[in-house]
């Protein structure tokens, strides 16, 4: 017989396995059918397969965990508040000299998306995204000025996002086994709150590596380190 689970992460969707179907860990497979890394657009999410050889109460099941996503759907505007943030930004960047387009990229219950579309798109973004993130605490602070201190404005152009979230991750694990390897620990580049916590994230389910963030002020660099090594 077969069930399906999810979770957060495999440990939790086989924790979730063991608890509803009252067994053992040891005493069903597993198969693992969906994995997803927490990200910008989306939150850590994993889908796993049970099979065991007897059955079991189904009754106390409780059925999987709808996961909400981002609606990557109409760029317009669709509301006041939206054609308010976009009219700001393409105001502000026309200010700075440049030209630019602002539409939808995603919505969320407390977050949305805005893709500048520009042919300044680099000098917007800026090294390592410096830039964009300037902007996008301008449309912040915004954003709050406008009473909707609850919802949190994303700026993306050129899919730098997602380029920077993959290079990061990737980063993550060269580096966590670069410190298992050496037993030593490796500080990394100053990063912006959110890279800092994709770091974090992207380690925690490793075993014999850690993570803290060192510093002061907004870019704040990560330490990734082994366990039981000096801190």
């Amino acid at each position: 017989m077969t069930y399906e689970f999810e979770g957060r992460t495999e440990k939790e969707a086989i924790d979730r396995a063991a608890e509803a179907l009252g067994l053992e860990k040891d005493d069903f497979d597993v198969e693992i059918l969906e994995t997803q890394r927490q990200g910008l657009f989306k939150k850590g999410y994993v889908k796993i397969r049970v099979h065991i050889d007897k059955p079991v109460r189904t009754e106390t099941l409780e059925p999987a965990e709808e996961r909400p996503g981002p609606a990557f759907s109409d760029p317009e505007a669709n509301n006041d508040f939206e054609r308010k943030m976009i009219d700001f930004m393409e105001s502000l960047i026309q200010r700075m000299g440049y030209g630019a387009a602002v539409s939808v990229l995603f919505r969320e219950e407390h977050k949305i998306g805005l893709k500048i579309d520009s042919e300044s798109s680099s000098i917007l973004i800026g090294k390592k995204g410096k830039n964009l993130d300037a902007l996008q605490l301008l449309a912040n602070i915004y954003a709050g000025r406008q009473g909707r201190e609850d919802m949190r404005i994303i700026l993306d152009s050129e899919n730098y996002r997602i380029r920077r979230e993959e290079s990061l991750v990737r980063l993550a694990y060269t580096v966590a086994d670069k410190v298992r390897e050496n037993r030593h620990s490796i500080l990394l580049e100053p990063m912006n709150p959110f890279d800092r916590r994709l770091i974090h994230t992207t380690l925690n389910d490793i075993a014999d590596v850690d993570t803290k963030s060192e510093g002061d002020g907004l870019y704040k660099q990560v330490r990734v380190y082994y366990r039981g090594a000096a801190r």
